[in-house]
């Protein structure tokens, strides 16, 4: 590592051991896993991720106006309990059939064995995403254009039907949730056991692509997929086997612009 790899690597390790504490997450500083902490679903925890869009606050104020024990009753609880719901570009509908979709996906199947089933193939998380993705639409067999937002839509592929790091979006939100459920510390949950947390990747959103910019751990300015896995490769020289650990704190870096 060159000196200033050595720097930064100090700043970073400085940053994520002291943002590594339960303190970090309240209403006065708020997150989605403020929320997600407190859900015993896997499914409830993947809709926490997928509905952290925008402002932090209103995320964690939309998230707790949700009651997630409608994951187990039945769809016509879910459509009378949700039908004033929305958030942003989720209209009542979108919200309804996303819990409707969840809890058949619920039903059938464990979400991380689910995702183990596309990751296997290659340790890929991104064809876990891919998978799953394909599961839920499956089960809503609902499309709209706040619905195919909030659960993403398949990657793009090439012509060899692999995954292109050009062309798609960094799936920050489902990488979100990984980390999440793949990690253990004061932070994350770990409750996830299939997968190994040095296949993660980075959950890119504009606060980690502008720090990860300044700080010098990318050069590339087009904010997508290859940005998002570039980062992970340098973040891997850090800690190979570890390299998300640093995500939380390189996201607050720039929500509370430090840097």
């Amino acid at each position: 590592m060159t000196q200033k790899d050595i720097e930064l690597k100090e700043l970073l390790d400085i940053e994520s051991n002291s943002r590594n504490t339960d303190f970090e997450l309240s209403y006065e500083k708020p997150d989605p896993l403020l929320i997600a902490k407190r859900q015993s679903d896997d499914e409830a925890i993947l809709l926490c991720a997928l509905f952290a869009y925008g402002n932090a606050k209103l995320i964690v104020k939309f998230l707790d106006s949700l009651d997630f024990s409608l994951l187990n009753e039945s769809e016509e609880k879910i459509e009378k309990w949700l039908k004033n719901h929305y958030y942003r570009f989720q209209n009542s509908q979108d919200v309804i059939m996303a819990f409707k979709s969840f809890r058949r996906l619920k039903q059938e199947s464990s979400l991380e064995e689910l995702f183990y089933q596309g990751y296997k193939k290659e340790n890929s998380v991104l064809e876990g995403i891919d998978f799953v993705i394909q599961k839920i639409k499956e089960k809503a067999n609902y499309s709209s254009q706040g619905f195919d937002f909030l659960v993403g839509n398949s990657l793009k592929r090439d012509k060899n039907g692999f995954i292109k790091e050009m062309g798609n979006a960094p799936y920050k939100r489902w990488n979100m949730f990984l980390r999440w459920m793949v990690r253990k510390d004061s932070l994350d949950l770990g409750l996830w056991q299939k997968i190994d947390k040095k296949d993660l990747i980075l959950p890119l959103d504009t606060h980690t692509f502008n720090v990860s910019l300044k700080l010098g751990l990318l050069s590339r300015k087009t904010y997508d997929l290859k940005s998002a896995l570039l980062i992970t490769e340098k973040l891997k020289e850090f800690d190979k086997n570890d390299p998300i650990k640093y995500d939380f704190a390189i996201y607050r870096l720039g929500q509370e612009k430090m840097i």
